[in-house]
């Protein structure tokens, strides 16, 4: 599958940089649709039944991206993964796509967990320690965990770091129990 969902969102990305459309957007329209997907049983149901022509499932699409607002260019590579019975990878395609954007753009996404909600100043500072650390932008996504008592976890692809409260005691303990 992952062969599969890395093709789509690169040939995707191909078109969004050579027909310099907003990146922005056209993820977001993605996502949207991609949502909407996910979130209904019937409309999966008829994408992915193959006794149904495939101009029903163009003209239903249609009608979505009518109602929605998609641009042509989302609406395209939507048909696409229907034509080639590819809509059931849809939401993994469209992470792909995500941070394939990301890379080519020079950003990193990074997932922060902190105890508390941080204000702009606090996220500012650790997104520059992040830059630092990686050599790329970051995009940030923040959460909170009232279990990790305070500081941060940064998690940048499959990498952790831990500067939490609860991270470094884990560590004493460690040392102090050996």
């Amino acid at each position: 599958m992952a062969s599969v969902t890395n093709t789509y969102a690169r040939a995707f990305a191909d078109v969004v940089f050579e027909l310099r459309l907003d990146a922005g957007k056209t993820l977001e329209e993605a996502q949207s649709l991609s949502q909407l997907v996910a979130s209904s049983r019937p409309l999966r149901e008829v994408w992915e039944a193959p006794s149904i022509p495939a101009e029903q499932k163009r003209a239903l699409l249609d009608a979505i991206v009518a109602r929605e607002g998609i641009s042509p260019s989302v609406r395209n590579f939507v048909a696409v993964l229907i034509e080639h019975r590819r809509i059931k990878f849809l939401e993994p395609i469209v992470k792909a796509f995500e941070q394939e954007l990301n890379r080519r753009m020079g950003f990193t996404e990074a997932e922060i967990i902190s105890a508390r909600e941080l204000g702009q100043a606090e996220r500012g500072a650790l997104e520059a320690q992040v830059e630092k650390v990686t050599g790329r932008r970051v995009r940030a996504r923040y959460a909170q965990d009232g279990s990790i008592l305070g500081g941060a976890i940064v998690k940048i692809g499959s990498t952790i770091y831990d500067g939490s409260v609860r991270g470094q005691l884990e560590r004493l303990r460690e040392i102090l129990s050996n």
